[in-house]
């Protein structure tokens, strides 16, 4: 490919028609289109550590959802997970970084490895399960190619994709806060302020000085103020571990803020390419439907809310929602299915904490690149992930959720034909702990209100089909127990 044939003259993908490119820019700068999406090579270095910072959790976060038995007994080794889970994200952020050249970071979908885990892995062995992995990513791959996804993704009202936003802020913020260990989940309510309706230990005070801190600097208009607040907030963490203050056993998983043994360790690729396909005995063909349908939904919708998302905030999309270079972005993140799944490390999709990049100025795949890379690093110096504590990465996750909250201000909230199914999108995610069932709930409630005030016209072709989609979504378990599937 020619270095011309890699950047156009004028790029509405960049900045708009009848823009004229600098000249004297260096390679870096044209193949990324660095200049023309306001970035620097400086920032997009800084986002892409920072949104790394942000997914480091995924390397141990994942191992521990995948470490059950299969049907079969059997169980995969924690160093070979850890080992593809770094693989895997470094090879497919690296993928959307260098070809979708958008700031879009990916790893192991805990949506996805969740239902391996849960649904899967009981009726069938790890390695079958992982098949389920790479067949739902070649779905998802057929429905880009076909112009499906994007289409599809196009199709929703644009109202519906700055409540999916929304929603993904509140979604991200809680999950934050629960592994800070703000929230609890209460004997007589839902969630409690702490384990008993109060605070306690030092790492959550350290999760509301490091919040308070990156706010503070983002008030002042302090560049890398996120980045700033996790690296403060670790170096304060370590310290008042070595001065023992603070009981190990209260940090997040019981590990204290400390390098355990040599800081290098070889990676083990035991499991990759440990897939089967078929062999499902007594599982059924309906079951196999099932469990493919449920990961493409996961990986479909989540992956389609967080990239809408990101893209927003970080104004790459246009005066419609829609994003430049949608497809490619939205091919590789299907293939991180396939991807994954030949890992071993589960389905690969993109992660909204990319929009901690985002928050410090990243525009463009170099950022991708960046943090592609701190993955590939983490094949080898894996003990080192886990000395930035649970409670401070937390914290940038509050921040990312009060930032992805203010497109409440694109709303029509006088509009009830707009603000209900915004509302329920939005307040679904957090509440019912998926991106998915919020989606879904404003789809369908769009579609009911429009059909309430006569204007069904409006809805477009895909609209419907999603609506319908969605009702069998909500309606699987009295579906399968009509059709006898257990």
């Amino acid at each position: 490919m020619t270095q011309q044939s890699l950047e156009p003259t004028t790029s509405a993908e960049d900045a708009g028609e009848g823009t004229r490119v600098p000249a004297g820019r260096s390679w870096l700068d044209r193949y990324f289109h660095i200049s023309h999406r306001g970035s620097t090579v400086a920032r997009e270095v800084r986002g892409g550590v920072t949104t790394f910072m942000a997914m480091a959790y995924i390397l141990l976060l994942n191992p521990l959802i995948l470490s059950g038995k299969d049907v079969a007994g059997d169980m995969l080794a924690q160093k070979a997970l850890i080992t593809a889970t770094a693989f895997a994200a470094a090879f497919t952020t690296l993928l959307m970084g260098f070809f979708g050249k958008v700031p879009l970071a990916l790893a192991a979908g805990l949506s996805v490895s969740g239902v391996l885990a849960s649904q899967v892995a009981p009726q069938m062995t790890w390695p079958q399960a992982m098949g389920m992995c790479v067949m739902y990513g070649v779905v998802i791959m057929l429905l880009v190619v076909t112009g499906l996804r994007e289409m599809i993704m196009n199709a929703i009202p644009l109202a519906l994709k700055h409540a999916i936003t929304m929603g993904i802020g509140l979604f991200v913020a809680l999950i934050g806060f629960a592994k800070a260990g703000f929230v609890h989940q209460g004997e007589s309510t839902l969630v409690t302020l702490g384990p008993a309706g109060e605070l306690a230990g030092w790492p959550v005070l350290l999760f509301a000085v490091t919040l308070l801190a990156i706010f503070m600097l983002q008030a002042r208009g302090v560049p890398g103020a996120i980045l700033i607040g996790i690296v403060g907030g670790t170096v304060l963490a370590v310290a008042l571990n070595a001065f023992d203050v603070i009981d190990p056993k209260q940090w997040a998983g019981g590990a204290a803020p400390e390098l355990h043994g040599s800081a290098v360790s070889m990676p083990d690729f035991s499991i990759f390419g440990n897939v089967e396909f078929g062999g499902w005995g007594e599982v059924g063909a309906m079951t196999v439907g099932m469990i493919v349908f449920t990961l493409v939904l996961a990986g479909f919708f989540d992956a389609m809310a967080t990239i809408i998302g990101v893209g927003t905030e970080a104004k790459l999309a246009d005066d419609k929602g829609r994003m430049p270079g949608l497809s490619k972005a939205l091919f590789i993140d299907g293939a991180g299915g396939a991807i994954g799944g030949v890992a071993g490390a589960s389905g690969q999709t993109v992660f909204v904490e990319s929009a901690t990049g985002v928050g410090e100025g990243a525009r463009t795949g170099l950022s991708s690149v960046v943090t592609g890379l701190f993955f590939a690093a983490c094949l080898f110096f894996t003990p080192l992930t886990a000395i930035v504590p649970g409670e401070v990465a937390a914290a940038a996750l509050v921040v990312i959720g009060a930032m992805m909250m203010m497109n409440a201000r694109h709303v029509d909230w006088a509009d009830r034909a707009t603000a209900i199914p915004v509302f329920l999108t939005v307040v679904l995610m957090p509440f019912t702990y998926s991106i998915t069932a919020g989606v879904a709930a404003g789809v369908i409630s769009y579609v009911a209100i429009k059909i309430a005030q006569g204007k069904a016209r409006e809805i477009g072709a895909f609209m419907w089909a999603l609506t319908g989609i969605f009702i069998v979504y909500f309606a699987l378990n009295p579906i399968e127990s009509w059709m006898g599937v257990h």
